[in-house]
């Protein structure tokens, strides 16, 4: 293994940035949600205590879900991100080709508004 592709693969291994900062962004607002809800506990008219405990459930679930798909879209972007560098290391020159043809075409495209 040489050293550009070690330190690709160990870059790899943790979450992209920005899946990280999405991912912070959903807890913090889960958590907001949850005190929100949690600062209503005092109200205990009905329609507000059934609205107050499937709001519950649903952050329930929601967390639920956010932890058991963040394992599986984390290897789902390590596999893609490997193939990619997989193609680059064996074919350097089309991935050039296709990364300048990408910025022309984006170039023109931005160039228009």
């Amino acid at each position: 293994m040489t050293t550009h592709h070690a330190a690709a693969q160990s870059n790899l291994e943790g979450s992209t940035p920005a899946t990280e900062q999405l991912v912070g962004d959903f807890k913090a607002l889960m958590a907001d949600a949850e005190a929100l809800i949690l600062a209503t506990a005092a109200h205990q008219d009905g329609a507000i205590s059934s609205i107050r405990s499937k709001a519950l459930e649903s952050l329930a679930s929601a967390k639920e879900s956010l932890s058991s798909a963040q394992g599986p879209l984390a290897e789902k972007v390590k596999v893609v991100a490997e193939g990619a560098d997989e193609f680059v290391h064996r074919n350097p020159w089309e991935a050039i080709g296709v990364a300048a043809g990408l910025g022309l075409l984006i170039g023109l495209l931005v160039s228009r508004r």
